[in-house]
């Protein structure tokens, strides 16, 4: 929005401390199973980093004996488990008095309303009421508690039960019922009370789940040259070039620079491939002939047959037949068989020593190479709790009422973490702790928060999970062994304007392993060696992160339940490089920011020659002065006062971990139009006018920047035309000084000249005139080349 926001508002974009009831705390007010359920000294479990959250977990594992039914005399039986209102159901088998079922179900014990726990078998009847086989009941006072590593609860066989609680002649189900933490093993593949709600497809998409990476490696096709190229027009020689295709990524060499029949190229075209290998590498040799292609043979290279190179050291060239097909419609039946008669020199290889690189280096989160021999040792662990988050917007509405279903993704090196799903709740609760082994010190975790719209229904197929908000957190920024819980507000830029849309509740820690390599990666290259010993341009490494955010985009979505396209992209920053008038004045601003202190410092010397403060002055005279006479002080004198502002600023250091500001982003004062235009599509959808309105205005920024750039060339030329002799008497004349000012150097001693120079910089106002120097005044007559410009 045009209008910057209140001061209440600017409170609400910061971080704030929470003081969250970490670690294990157990009813009746034991800690770490002191009192309560369980009696033991012992740390049960590393979930240290959430809030505990207790469940019963009912394991139906399976029944026998059932009685069939007398008129239709077979079963088909299936499992109720029903504490309170809730109620959870299993799968049905048909015919069956033997059946397994294998299922946990999970109630969260804030919302147990109940003191037994019931659990019926009934047979499954298609035309009326399902009829009752038996129950099992249990108190809920005489539930034990299990807490990992202990092992898991071992099952037992209960006989049925009528509906009086009589013992039933026949039928025995197999059960475990025992209460627990979200740190049992089942609690990722439980179904919950809390999504009681979903069916169908939609139970796999409000579960936890922790996702992978696919191994990704650059593809290097270096093409030499091709021998004994036919073209279709034997009357003239073919120019040929190749295109390689993996998938959907396509390249092209250069089209032979001469008609020949033994082209030359050696070109390197680079690709993504993700492991395992699906696709094969196609190349074509096509020849242009007048406006059209014309395809002159083909080959096609299964990936996994490719050498792979773990440094720059180039692998050996082969040639290879290509599959050619005859030319013409006069050759009938022989049109279609294969020749060998062109073959095509290629030099491939999978490069394992480059980090693939899927998201910007300005918050990457790995900077490994491809092939694991070169990985180094971790040297730390990163710990993070999703605890809860708070006043969610709702993303959609349902029954005629704004809801929202929220899910966490966190992403770190090759590891995507994904909470489950809390229904309907502007307040969920998540508490889920997970860890990732930290390689190098300066990578940044990601982590955001999503609306469910996979749950069921018509629209899921085709809907899209809403942006909440995301937040980055650079490791190097925090201290070692300490648990951080802050609120973290969840900011989305919208069309409409900037908006908080909820804050997110996390603790956090990072664990250095070993502090002496840590260390020692300061001073090591952000990537690994083949990005310097082999380097990519800028336009490969721009097209090549595309592919390879596609590629991990299409392979997450395949995972069940997957993880999909719009979650990847945005927490990837798939948008990041598309031009933006609010982006552009944020850098603009950061540039200036940097060199704001410069400025300030060359305005307090200004200051100081002015004779602003007497005092100040004099003590810079005398400084000087020791400087002078002691040049040897100045380098020791520079590095102690930077040690001092070091040790000074140690006091108003950072307590929180840097994140999103609005106000360093521009998003404030940002103008309606400029969001629309940074939200559009490419290419652009909006009207005509629209679009020339904003190509004016970018001529318009175009063309400020453009004179900018002119003004630097013209000081940069006229230092050039010093001697150039363009002005043969400017020239002259700074000639001659040369030579005065070299015979007055040689025979005045250094000090003396640093000494004049500094007092005639710093001489008192009375000495000054507002007139510009004589230097300047030469500067400024000395030629540019703009007037040669048309």
């Amino acid at each position: 929005m045009s209008s910057k926001p209140a001061a209440g508002n600017q409170d609400d974009y910061k971080i704030k401390d929470t003081k969250p009831q970490l670690g294990e705390r157990w009813p009746h007010g034991g800690i770490r199973g002191g009192g309560g359920w369980i009696s033991s000294d012992r740390v049960t479990s590393t979930y240290d980093l959430v809030e505990q959250m207790y469940y019963l977990y009912v394991r139906v594992v399976k029944a026998r004996d059932l009685p069939i039914n007398p008129l239709t005399a077979s079963c088909d039986p299936y499992v109720e488990v029903k504490l309170g209102n809730y109620k959870g159901k299993t799968q049905h088998f048909e015919k069956r008095t033997y059946a397994e079922w294998k299922q946990v179900f999970a109630f969260s014990k804030e919302k147990i309303q109940s003191t037994v726990l019931e659990v019926f078998v009934k047979d499954k009847d298609m035309i009326s009421r399902d009829d009752y086989l038996g129950k099992v009941v249990f108190d809920m006072h005489e539930v034990p508690t299990r807490v990992p590593p202990d092992s898991p609860l071992a099952p037992q066989w209960y006989r049925l039960e009528d509906r009086r609680g009589d013992k039933k002649s026949k039928g025995e189900i197999m059960l475990a019922v025992w209460m627990g933490t979200q740190a049992d093993e089942a609690f990722s593949e439980a179904w919950h009370s809390d999504a009681a709600t979903v069916h169908g497809e939609g139970v796999y998409s409000v579960r936890s789940k922790v996702y992978v990476s696919p191994k990704l490696w650059y593809l290097r096709v270096n093409v030499i040259e091709a021998q004994d190229v036919e073209s279709e027009d034997k009357s003239q020689p073919p120019q040929v070039f190749v295109k390689a295709q993996i998938g959907n990524q396509i390249l092209k060499t250069k089209q032979s620079p001469t008609k020949t029949t033994n082209p030359l190229w050696n070109e390197d075209l680079v690709f993504v491939a993700a492991e395992p290998f699906e696709e094969s590498l196609v190349l074509t040799l096509e020849n242009k002939a007048g406006s059209k292609e014309e395809i002159v043979g083909r080959l096609v290279l299964p990936l996994n047959v490719i050498e792979k190179r773990l440094d720059h050291r180039p692998v050996h060239s082969r040639w290879f037949n290509l599959e050619q097909f005859g030319f013409g419609m006069l050759e009938g039946e022989r049109r279609m068989e294969l020749k060998f008669s062109t073959r095509i020199h290629l030099r491939v290889s999978l490069d394992g020593g480059y980090h693939v690189l899927d998201e910007s280096t300005m918050y990457i989160s790995d900077i490994r190479p491809t092939a694991r021999q070169l990985w180094k040792k971790a040297i730390g662990i990163l710990e993070i709790g999703i605890l809860s988050a708070q006043g969610l917007q709702g993303m959609k509405t349902k029954d005629g009422k704004k809801t929202t279903d929220a899910y966490c993704v966190a992403k770190y090196g090759q590891k995507w973490v994904r909470t489950r799903t809390i229904l309907e709740n502007f307040n969920p609760k998540w508490n889920e702790q997970y860890t990732w082994e930290v390689y190098d010190p300066c990578t940044v975790v990601t982590l955001g928060v999503f609306d469910n719209a996979h749950l069921g229904g018509e629209q899921a197929a085709t809907a899209k999970d809403a942006r909440i908000g995301k937040i980055r957190i650079r490791l190097s920024t925090l201290e070692t062994d300490r648990i951080y819980t802050h609120s973290y507000p969840l900011l989305v830029l919208q069309p409409s304007g900037l908006k908080k849309t909820g804050e997110l509740q996390l603790a956090f820690r990072f664990t250095c392993l070993s502090l002496a390599n840590m260390i020692y990666l300061y001073s090591q290259p952000l990537l690994p060696k083949m990005h310097y010993q082999h380097p990519l341009t800028i336009h490969q490494l721009d097209s090549l992160r595309y592919q390879a955010m596609n590629i991990v985009a299409v392979r997450l979505g395949r995972a069940e339940p997957p993880l999909r396209k719009e979650v990847v992209e945005y927490m990837l920053d798939v948008d990041s490089h598309m031009w933006s008038m609010r982006r552009s004045k944020a850098n603009f601003f950061r540039i200036v920011s940097v060199f704001s202190s410069a400025i300030s410092m060359s305005k307090w010397l200004g200051d100081v020659s002015n004779w602003k403060n007497p005092i100040t002055t004099i003590l810079v005279h005398i400084l000087f002065f020791i400087l002078v006479c002691f040049p040897e002080l100045i380098l020791p004198t520079t590095f102690l006062y930077m040690f001092l502002i070091g040790i000074w600023n140690f006091r108003s250091r950072p307590r929180h971990p840097p994140h999103m500001d609005t106000k360093l982003s521009w998003a404030e004062a940002v103008q309606p139009d400029e969001l629309d235009e940074e939200f559009d599509t490419f290419p652009t959808s909006k009207p005509q006018d629209v679009t020339k309105m904003r190509y004016d205005r970018l001529r318009s920024v175009a063309g400020r920047i453009q004179t900018v750039v002119g003004d630097i060339a013209t000081q940069g030329e006229r230092f050039q035309a010093l001697l150039s002799w363009r002005d043969p008497r400017a020239t002259c004349l700074f000639v001659v000084l040369c030579l005065i000012v070299a015979v007055a150097l040689y025979v005045t001693p250094f000090k003396i000249v640093v000494l004049m120079v500094g007092l005639f910089l710093l001489r008192h106002p009375r000495f000054r005139s507002k007139m510009p120097s004589v230097p300047s005044n030469f500067f400024r007559r000395l030629p540019a080349r703009a007037d040669s410009m048309l």
